[in-house]
């Protein structure tokens, strides 16, 4: 049975993702044993794992810009530098009557304007309860604004090749603002829990998986698995904050997973249009059996509210009465639980930090553009030295960037399904099976008297082609050459429309993959289907992409390795490129690729292939020719206006 379409396959590996987290997981020692690998990758996937390693944290910095004397609490409008000039906005609140040190609540905000406003009610109520309370600004709609809608707006498709998520300096932001609490006179470091709703909810999440200094949570409409961002279009209403780099292929229950056995409880909203209420129950169900595993079964609890997706008396009655029972030692009923004041104490200019106006030297504007660390051009003076780098290279790539690719290669299946003949020239339609539920096709053509064994270029259609209707230089090239086309995934008789393809972008990223990636798969396996054509060179075989499908050759050469010849043909100067916002244009983001390498690295890396530039090319490629030059023959590299010069 073929699938034939995309959206059929990323639900199929939606949900296999779902349903395949914490499976393995049945004892409590097993857990404790993988806990640490699985708390890396976490960071890893976020892009924090250089900072959560720094030996010293950089000073926060902490300016106090004014403060509100009120009659239960008083408030500090504060900043902070969680990284140097990565300012951070909130406010402080401080329980007057209480005995100190206190226990803290960290609240995150959803993605409301003027944030401090808009949630007031909860860091006075928790301030009321004895909690010292820190309300901090997301860098999406705090007072220095920055971006969280990436590829949701702005088709920034690139920051899935760098790695990058807003969720990464949110919980970033969080971190340090735990450090800010700890630092207070006032605050118990030990009692500290973490809440919020809807964007602030998944970022309870996962501040409380990274953060052990966590000793409760209640995150609130916030909750939702991969299977329903995918198949149920959820993801079409959120932000990209809600998401970490999946190259691991994790659920929310993995996430949640690392906040075990401290105190969870999850509050949503049995009407939410983006937080699917059956994947939280699902999610619910499958943390209450690690829960059991690890004897903690009364410190996860589900709360369901009725209506859309917003807090309800309930949920909020049910995070205070939380938290005072494990960050206080307060166990009361939920009826006696006092609710929020709905009336807004505070005005918009009462709460705000920055009264002189935002500091001129701020970095939060431009965040997505350095807290991830692109790759530097990779010191390479030998050829010992290439292989070593290259093997090194290959390794992580198939970790981070291609996880995805089947551990068990399927038949492929491979047969000719049409023989055709035109006076000269003997053709071949080959049909083969890349993956499970996928059949693509392959058109070959020969002269009849070409020698045998034939030399043969495979040329990747791009986009918007088909075997008839293409553009491919390729048509021009010299006789002695067999020449073949594949129709990769959503080329050809597997094309999708521009309607979907913003879509199928940001869902890809979700089960650990990018079009570009499937693309590279596919690929890999044509070249294999065509190695077993009986009467091809096999020691002599090209490959050729054009535009962006060069990007695809360009890794497919990498990984594959038996190339004898790569032709490029207006190759993109890097990945690192954005896209248009509605998701159409070059589609060449692979998850994390450029944290460890660049196009024309990967360019330098083939050596001793024969790379073959058809017309113009960037000068970024100047470091492959250099490289190429110092380590010498039998690398080469050529240039050549027409095909017909190969």
């Amino acid at each position: 049975m073929y699938i034939l379409n995309i959206y059929e396959y990323l639900c199929k590996e939606a949900r296999s993702i779902t349903n395949l987290s914490l499976n393995n997981i049945d004892n409590k020692y097993k857990w404790m044993g993988e806990r640490p690998k699985r708390w890396r990758q976490f960071i890893d996937m976020l892009g924090i794992t250089e900072y959560i390693d720094m030996k010293d944290r950089p000073s926060l910095n902490v300016t106090i810009t004014g403060v509100l004397d009120r009659e239960r609490y008083v408030v500090e409008k504060l900043y902070f530098e969680s990284l140097p000039k990565l300012y951070v906005a909130g406010n402080l609140y401080i329980p007057k009557d209480f005995s100190k040190p206190m226990p803290a609540i960290l609240y995150l905000c959803g993605h409301a304007r003027n944030q401090k406003y808009h949630y007031q009610a909860h860091p006075q109520r928790f301030a009321e309860l004895g909690f010292v309370t820190l309300l901090i600004e997301t860098i999406q709609w705090g007072e220095i604004p920055g971006y969280h809608h990436g590829t949701y707006r702005y088709g920034l498709f690139n920051w899935y090749s760098l790695g990058y998520t807003p969720a990464g300096v949110e919980v970033w932001n969080a971190i340090r603002a735990i450090d800010l609490l700890q630092s207070r006179p006032e605050v118990d470091g030990n009692r500290i829990g973490v809440t919020g709703i809807s964007g602030g909810g998944a970022m309870t999440w996962y501040v409380s998986a990274v953060d052990d200094r966590v000793k409760a949570c209640a995150p609130v409409c916030g909750t939702a698995t991969i299977e329903s961002y995918v198949c149920k279009f959820t993801i079409n209403g959120h932000c990209d904050c809600m998401f970490w780099t999946n190259n691991y292929m994790w659920d929310l229950t993995d996430v949640g997973a690392l906040i075990a056995p401290r105190p969870l409880l999850i509050a949503s909203a049995k009407r939410d249009w983006i937080f699917d209420i059956n994947s939280v129950r699902k999610i619910y169900g499958k943390l209450k059996k690690l829960y059991d595993i690890l004897d903690a079964s009364d410190n996860i609890r589900l709360i369901e509210t009725p209506g859309p997706h917003s807090y309800h008396e309930l949920s909020r009655k049910a995070v205070f009465s939380w938290f005072l029972k494990y960050l206080r030692n307060i166990d009361i009923p939920l009826n006696e639980v006092k609710d929020i004041d709905l009336e807004y104490r505070e005005s918009i200019d009462s709460l705000k930090v920055f009264i002189n106006g935002i500091p001129s030297d701020e970095r939060t504007t431009t965040v997505h553009k350095w807290f991830i660390k692109k790759a530097s051009p990779p010191n390479i003076d030998s050829r010992e030295k290439l292989i070593e780098y290259r093997r090194k290279l290959i390794e992580t790539l198939y970790e981070k960037t291609f996880n995805a690719f089947p551990k068990e290669p399927c038949n492929l299946n491979m047969r000719i399904e049409l023989e055709q003949e035109a006076g000269e020239w003997l053709g071949y339609l080959i049909g083969f099976t890349p993956e499970d539920g996928w059949r693509l096709h392959i058109h070959v053509t020969r002269h009849r008297n070409a020698k045998t064994p034939t030399p043969i270029v495979l040329a990747l259609l791009n986009p918007g082609e088909t075997f008839r209707r293409n553009s491919s230089p390729l048509k021009n090239l010299d006789k002695m050459f067999a020449r073949a086309y594949i129709e990769v995934r959503g080329i050809g008789e597997t094309s999708w429309g521009n309607e979907l393809q913003w879509y199928l972008r940001r869902v890809s990223m979700l089960t650990g993959r990018t079009i570009a990636s499937m693309r590279v798969y596919d690929a890999i396996r044509a070249l294999e289907a065509i190695s077993k054509l009986n009467w091809i060179d096999t020691s002599n075989i090209g490959l050729m992409g054009s535009g962006e499908m060069s990007v695809i050759a360009l890794y497919t050469a990498l990984l594959w390795k038996k190339l004898s010849t790569l032709i490029l043909h207006n190759p993109p100067p890097t990945q690192n490129l954005p896209s248009n916002p509605d998701g159409t244009g070059p589609c060449i983001e692979m998850l994390n690729c450029l944290r460890y390498t660049d196009l024309p690295y990967i360019a330098g890396l083939l050596w001793p292939t024969q790379i073959v530039f058809l017309g113009p090319y960037p000068e970024t490629y100047l470091w492959t020719e250099k490289l190429y030059l110092k380590l010498g023959l039998p690398g080469l590299i050529r240039h050549i206006k027409d095909i017909s010069q190969l």
